[in-house]
């Protein structure tokens, strides 16, 4: 029964093709921890609303507190996939989310552990050389909290013939 695992291509550092992934395979994706500088950074360029770039604001606001933009959560935990999962040589893209969830807010010394499960994966009827993999993407905090979920699809090469 597929579970958390550690990919067999990754650490034999063999190419993953779209056939080495299975349905039900669960990775982590490493953890990332947030401060209130970097929230605040990112907020000010990406997302300035006040109960994320303005302490005293926040702990006006419905949160309480200064908390981290949902894209940047989303930011870090893609940094997270891209760094520890993607195989930079098989990967082909995506075209997208099918869902992006933030389900508690993220705040200044937290750390979220990011992980990936393969749902589904789908041959491609246009593009015999590629195949689809549907991921659930999920971060959780330091108390084991859901905190985010999101519904990636991805582009994979498939094992030349």
């Amino acid at each position: 029964m597929p579970g958390d695992a550690k990919d067999e291509a990754m650490t034999n550092n063999a190419p993953r093709y779209w056939e080495d992934y299975e349905v039900g395979q669960r990775f982590e994706l490493g953890a990332t921890s947030f401060t209130e500088q970097e929230i605040v950074d990112f907020a000010r360029l990406y997302d300035p609303q006040s109960f994320h770039v303005d302490r005293e604001a926040a702990k006006a606001s419905l949160f309480g507190g200064l908390i981290a933009s949902g894209w940047h959560v989303a930011s870090k935990l893609m940094r997270l996939f891209v760094d520890n999962y993607v195989d930079h040589r098989t990967a082909l893209g995506s075209p997208g989310l099918d869902g992006l969830r933030w389900l508690k807010p993220v705040r200044p010394g937290d750390t979220l552990t990011g992980w990936v499960e393969c749902a589904a994966k789908i041959p491609s009827r246009s593009k015999p050389e590629l195949g689809v993999i549907h991921e659930n993407w999920s971060a959780t905090n330091q108390k084991g909290e859901l905190v985010m979920t999101a519904k990636g699809i991805n582009m994979v090469r498939r094992r030349p013939a």
